[in-house]
């Protein structure tokens, strides 16, 4: 049988907060974790479009990234944006 070669295997305690919200055109079942991984950045997982994203400041800046990441219009990204700016 062949070993795995394993890059790391960590546990961590994380905080979650779960938070549902309707904007114009749809609604957003998020799920957003808090670690200490990915250098303070939060992973923000999209439990209605199965897709996530790790996320910080930066991120919510660069163009595009949101509507990349979670397959969103510009409305929708700029509605996911506000709130996400107010928590990351």
């Amino acid at each position: 049988m062949n070993e795995r070669f394993f890059l790391y295997d960590d546990t961590e305690n994380t905080r979650t907060r779960f938070v549902s919200f309707v904007g114009e055109n749809q609604r957003f079942d998020l799920a957003i974790v808090q670690t200490s991984r990915h250098y303070g950045k939060h992973l923000v997982l999209d439990m209605q479009g199965n897709r996530f994203a790790i996320i910080g400041h930066d991120d919510l800046e660069e163009e595009g990234y949101l509507e990349f990441a979670f397959q969103l219009n510009e409305e929708d990204a700029e509605e996911l944006r506000s709130f996400l700016s107010e928590i990351v």
